[in-house]
């Protein structure tokens, strides 16, 4: 740690200081004057400003962080979290301070970059690490318009209009900044604040060039929906637009608009999480390298056409979320921010320098989280991304990097607290953290943020005032994991149902949780999906259902809709599905490169495997849609009632409440349990609402819909901690959800019974392809 006496330099990187009071150190100019943009305004900064923080510090330790209240293991742990706190405190004061607010201070688009202001086009670039500097591009023949340099390392110029009024850079036309190191080499970069960027098509191995994007009125999307509210549940679909269309192609933001949003919103789902929008120069990186964090990716079309993509969400009533990358920047100098390292000190940088400024697992740099310029850097792009394009929130990647020096690499983490917080916690990205969810949160109140981080820290997901890190959701990145191993080393019919349901629930009731049985990640060549693990090589030779299943589709079928039942139903208070898992898509993703020839072939998505109605991938499709609706009738994602009331291991049966529903998940693969005791949480006469034995969805037609189970009082007085139990059919491998019959049931159930009985087949489960007369209504037309 650095000796807290030592004064700063300006734009020096911040001191681990737990407190101004605590340290008794004045950092003099760590940060600019208030009122003051980096390159433009004076070194003074006030006494009082630093009497004022100090005199707050004070204060506020005498507080207890409510963090404590929440989760008394925390308290063993004080000296830290109040250490974070008070780091916490001290840097948003010096921001606040100099700039007015953290809203503010989010505006560094406004100031840096290419601004348009009085009949001039300005472009500045904090490059304190520049000998010389000159803006070059299509406007001057790529002759050099030297900048100059202020006493911050901000490099400007000023170009004012031609004659006749138009701009000295026309819209849609490359630039790049030229750099003089001090070792005397020259080098093009493409501007750090571009929000465009493009290669030469169809030139391989070409280079990217920054593109000035400014256009004409006529040519700017205009916004026609309002952001929708934050939906009452969040069901996530994972979507990367590049791959998202069935030809061996790019495809692009229109095309996804017109062809893949509709299929989102049929489905019923209510967010959509969009990979690989920020520009990244490697196609195969899966836009985890990015490049230039405040372009979007152009291979896919322009920003007009992403904001269009982004409107016509919003007016089916979908939130659009954002996966943003700001734990790494791809090492790429030539084509991106990597650029600007060019072997100055840490504290003119925008990356940390040595060991801890290289990801060795990644081969990426790792941003300089405590420096002034890097945090308004990031949280500029934060509020770029929510204002200019009308995101709706964040998923961050690769938080468990940001959160310790270790990165997470070579690390298993037990869940015990010691391992969360201590000197190999990365106190510098975690106070980033802290204020980017703040700042997401008061630009726009029903913003969603989710952190990738398979640590499981805790405070990672409580409010930023508690003394957390503000995040509303972390993705529960253990189960996926759980179910690979158990599908690929575990016989289903030896699964332990305790550990099962351990790993379903095994989190902090306190934080919430995205569940997910399988992402993108399951997906990519070299791993397998749920689906390619079950079915096998039968996916290319039996998912007709004009052919007679086999034991290996039977099995198939029903394991991969249990599979996603139970992880919806028992892991989180949210569900996210990757695109085109949810009908089973067969194969692996692997984006052209070298090695496959470039092909495209693996990286795509096959629409018209479910399009088409006798494959059994049509009857996935059905039961995940079903899965939606049911949330959407009954919130039961969303709830906070869950108990699983009866596990047995020896019949392979579980029992599970979540909401109003009642789960009855029978793995055996070969006994059916006619008249099982299933606790109830209520008297009353429970009916099926959902199976996955509806033939619709690839089933047998096992379980009888038209079925009133009335419940019985327990014999002793207890039956599973409750008081009453009703009597069902389970049938081998299927999951059966019931819900206790209330009128609105009854009023839908005689509206609809003429529609009920002519969808019938006979006596026999499945409605003849549909479900419940009431979640058969309501599905189609509910908004969560």
């Amino acid at each position: 740690m650095r000796s807290l006496g030592k004064q700063c330099r300006a734009n020096q990187l911040q001191q681990h200081v737990p407190s101004a009071a605590r340290s008794g150190a004045v950092c003099r100019n760590a940060y600019p004057a208030p009122g003051r943009l980096a390159g433009t305004g004076s070194r003074q900064h006030h006494a009082s400003t630093i009497l004022r923080a100090v005199a707050e510090a004070v204060q506020d330790e005498s507080k207890e962080l409510a963090l404590y209240t929440v989760d008394p293991q925390l308290v063993d742990h004080r000296e830290h979290l109040d250490y974070r706190w008070n780091h916490y405190k001290w840097v948003k004061g010096n921001i606040e301070n100099a700039t007015g607010s953290l809203t503010d201070f989010a505006k560094g688009f406004e100031s840096l970059g290419f601004i348009r202001k009085d009949g001039k086009t300005i472009y500045r670039e904090w490059a304190p690490g520049a000998k010389a500097a000159a803006l070059i591009g299509d406007f001057n023949n790529w002759e050099c318009a030297w900048m100059q340099k202020d006493e911050w390392g901000v490099w400007s110029v000023e170009l004012p209009d031609g004659p006749d009024g138009s701009p000295a850079i026309p819209h849609n036309t490359r630039v790049k900044i030229r750099m003089q190191a001090h070792g005397d080499w020259w080098c093009d970069r493409v501007p750090a604040w571009i929000k465009y960027a493009t290669i030469p098509e169809g030139e391989m191995g070409a280079k990217y060039n920054g593109v000035y994007w400014d256009p004409p009125r006529g040519e700017k999307h205009l916004w026609r929906h309002r952001r929708p509210s934050r939906p009452a549940s969040l069901r996530i679909y994972e979507a990367h637009v590049g791959m998202s269309g069935e030809d061996e192609a790019v495809s692009t933001y229109a095309q996804f608009r017109d062809d893949v949003l509709p299929r989102i919103k049929q489905q019923g789902y209510t967010a959509i999480q969009l990979m690989a929008i920020q520009e990244h120069a490697y196609y195969a990186s899966f836009g985890y390298h990015v490049t230039n964090p405040f372009a979007i990716s152009s291979r896919s079309g322009t920003p007009e056409d992403l904001k269009s993509l982004i409107d016509a969400a919003h007016g089916m009533g979908m939130v659009v979320l954002l996966d943003v990358v700001h734990s790494h920047i791809s090492s790429n100098a030539d084509d991106g921010l990597a650029g600007f390292d060019m072997g100055q000190s840490q504290d003119m940088s925008y990356f940390r320098t040595g060991e801890a400024g290289y990801h060795k697992q990644w081969d990426s740099r790792i941003l300089n989280y405590g420096h002034w310029e890097v945090q308004r850097y990031l949280l500029s792009n934060l509020r770029y991304w929510l204002e200019e394009f009308q995101f709706d929130g964040f998923r961050f990647d690769g938080v468990t990097s940001m959160l310790y020096h270790h990165h997470g690499i070579d690390t298993a983490f037990s869940g015990h607290y010691h391992e969360y917080f201590g000197p190999q916690a990365d106190v510098e990205a975690c106070v980033y953290l802290m204020m980017a969810n703040e700042v997401i949160h008061k630009l726009h109140p029903d913003a969603i943020t989710i952190a990738e981080d398979v640590s499981g820290m805790p405070t990672l997901c409580r409010p930023v005032s508690e003394g957390g890190l503000g995040f509303d959701y972390r993705l529960n990145m253990a189960i996926p994991d759980t179910w690979i191993k158990l599908l690929k080393h575990v016989r289903d019919e030896d699964w332990e149902m305790m550990d099962l349901v351990n790993a379903l629930c095994n989190r902090r009731y306190t934080e919430k949780t995205v569940a997910y049985a399988e992402s993108h990640d399951q997906a990519l060549v070299g791993d397998k999906t749920i689906a390619m693990w079950l079915f096998d090589a039968e996916m290319y030779t039996n998912m007709s259902t004009l052919n007679e299943s086999t034991p290996v589709t039977q099995r198939g079928m029903a394991l991969h809709k249990m599979i996603r039942m139970v992880t919806m139903a028992l892991g989180g208070e949210a569900w996210l599905n990757f695109m085109g898992n949810e009908f089973g898509h067969p194969e692996w993703l692997d984006f052209p490169r070298e090695g496959n020839e470039w092909s495209h072939k693996h990286c795509r998505r096959q629409w018209s495997l479910v399009d088409t109605d006798h494959m059994r991938y049509a009857q996935l499709n059905a039961w995940d849609k079903a899965m939606m609706d049911l949330d959407a009738d009954t919130g039961f994602l969303s709830s906070s009632v869950q108990w699983v009331t009866h596990i047995d291991q020896e019949k392979q049966v579980l029992v599970a409440e979540r909401g109003p529903l009642v789960f009855v998940f029978n793995w055996h693969p070969l006994q059916d349990y006619e008249g099982l005791k299933v606790a109830a949480p209520e008297p009353g006469k429970y009916k099926v609402v959902m199976d996955s034995d509806a033939w619709h969805v690839g089933g047998q037609g096992r379980v009888h819909w038209d079925g009133e189970h009335f419940t019985t009082p327990a014999e002793d007085g207890k039956f599973n901690n409750r008081d009453q139990y009703f009597q069902v059919l389970a049938p081998s491998r299927t999951v059966v959800a019931y819900m206790k019959e209330t009128e609105e049931m009854r009023q839908h159930q005689q509206q609809h019974q003429q529609q009920q009985q002519d969808n019938a087949a006979g006596t026999s489960g499945g409605g003849g392809g549909r479900f419940s007369s009431y979640i058969q209504a309501r599905g189609g037309s509910s908004a969560a």
